[in-house]
């Protein structure tokens, strides 16, 4: 057998080993790695969810000093099951070079991922494995710097409880996706009676469970929204040009400089998840307070 007939069925870490530049970069794995997903073009796998097999190759910039034993200076390999994970989570697909391809951009979206080789198989459609097999490189897909493009910049929205429950809420989001960037909406805490517990730590995150709830309430109130909590997730959505609602648990909860005293405030939220994505600009209902200072521009719309 040929090299390179040998390497098309080769494990993608024999792959990576062998297609490796004379300074070859650190890489991690992930090998099979099962799950079940509803996934398929015909119409006898609709309905149905079968058993999926992924294997997974990242070579990885090398961190520059020393390790110091600590894993926010490495790539998680738990961003490889995320990105499947995620993926899988946003919505059904038909085709397997789908899914292989958007998994392999969640992992590149990570900085110290260069390169990405994705194997993805059916282990049920008949006595054998159906599968794909890519390579993605950041070179063949470059992440923009920041002010090379404007779309990168999403608008945040907060939408009050009046307006998801108002008729007019499909016109309002028409409005917010004319600007012509991403759309991400905020939602605060529902007008219902929330649990309350007298203990802050669980309290906080109650309320933020709360939030959610509310998200979901208004996803179902229009087809567009994507309700999403993890940042891999929303910064996909956002190269998507997509209009999703934030749950805020996953990023409050993990966040270094946490909003957690906020956690009942889901405008506070807004802003700060504003902040953190360099968002083009924070638009609020008419009335909504927020604290001085912030570093991208509040607008404020008729309730």
């Amino acid at each position: 057998m040929s090299s390179e007939s040998h390497l098309a069925f080769a494990h993608p870490e024999e792959r990576a080993e062998a297609t490796a530049s004379a300074d070859p970069r650190d890489r991690i794995s992930l090998r099979d790695y099962e799950v079940e997903a509803e996934i398929g073009a015909f119409q006898t796998e609709r309905g149905l969810t079968q058993r999926l097999m992924f294997n997974v190759v990242v070579e990885v910039r090398a961190h520059a000093g020393p390790m110091d034993d600590d894993v926010d200076k490495i790539m998680s390999y738990d961003r490889i099951t995320e990105a499947i994970t995620d993926e899988l989570a946003s919505g059904r697909l038909n085709l397997l070079e789908t899914l292989a391809e958007h998994v392999a951009e969640r992992i590149l979206a990570a900085p110290q991922a260069m390169r990405a080789f994705v194997r993805v198989e059916k282990l049920d459609r008949g006595p054998f494995k159906l599968g794909v097999d890519i390579v993605r490189t950041r070179a063949a897909k470059p992440v923009l710097a920041a002010d090379d493009d404007a779309d990168l910049h999403p608008v945040v929205a907060f939408i009050d409880n009046p307006a998801i429950e108002a008729d007019d809420l499909a016109q309002r989001l028409d409005a917010l996706q004319a600007r012509g960037a991403p759309v991400v909406l905020c939602v605060g805490m529902p007008d219902s009676a929330v649990a309350q517990t007298g203990i802050t730590a669980v309290q906080r995150r109650i309320n933020l469970l709360a939030i959610e709830q509310n998200a979901w309430r208004l996803a179902a109130r229009d087809q567009r929204c994507l309700v999403v909590d993890s940042r891999t997730e929303i910064d996909w959505a956002i190269r998507q040009g997509l209009m999703i609602v934030w749950a805020p648990s996953k990023l409050v909860l993990d966040a270094t400089d946490s909003p957690l005293d906020r956690a009942g405030n889901g405008p506070a939220l807004a802003l700060w998840l504003a902040e953190t994505l360099a968002a083009q600009c924070l638009v609020v209902p008419q009335g909504v307070k927020l604290s001085a200072g912030s570093r991208v521009p509040v607008e404020t719309l008729p309730v």
